[in-house]
């Protein structure tokens, strides 16, 4: 439940704060308001990805989004990005982050180091674009 919880927190484009998440024996119950369709999806495509996580019933309700206004807490520095996508990669089966490099200038990621193919490699990417903050990747990541 609580790497779930932590998987949504850290994607910019899913509400981790407004998910509830129940977890019994591997099968994930997600509930709240998701802003649109797509953001439902989404959630449950990142809660599916985690470790451990067997099925996932999604009983989010779509709402009519509101007008987001950024305050100086929703800024995010470079080393808070870096550690952000680390911690993204990491809990990501799908990806490595051992064996991926990451690094933050301007808000700009770049990825360096291993993927074990081409899918890893996209998946790294879409994974650490999607962190709050994050205004584009670079990803240097080589095909073992």
């Amino acid at each position: 439940m609580t790497k779930v919880k932590t998987t949504l927190f850290f994607h910019s484009s899913v509400s981790g704060s407004a998910t509830e998440v129940d977890a019994k024996d591997g099968i994930v119950t997600l509930r709240g308001d998701a802003a649109s369709q797509a953001q439902k999806d989404l959630t449950t495509e990142y809660a599916k990805d985690v470790d451990g996580v067997k099925d996932v019933k999604n009983e989010m309700v779509v709402s009519t989004p509101s007008k987001k206004t950024q305050s100086a807490g929703d800024k995010i520095d470079d080393a808070s990005i870096t550690g952000l996508a680390k911690m993204t990669l990491l809990y990501h089966r799908s990806t490595s982050a051992l064996n991926t490099s990451v690094t933050t200038k301007n808000g700009v990621v770049t990825l360096t180091g291993k993927a074990k193919n081409t899918a890893e490699k996209d998946l790294a990417t879409k994974y650490v674009k999607d962190v709050n903050g994050v205004k584009s990747v670079n990803n240097r990541m080589t095909i073992e």
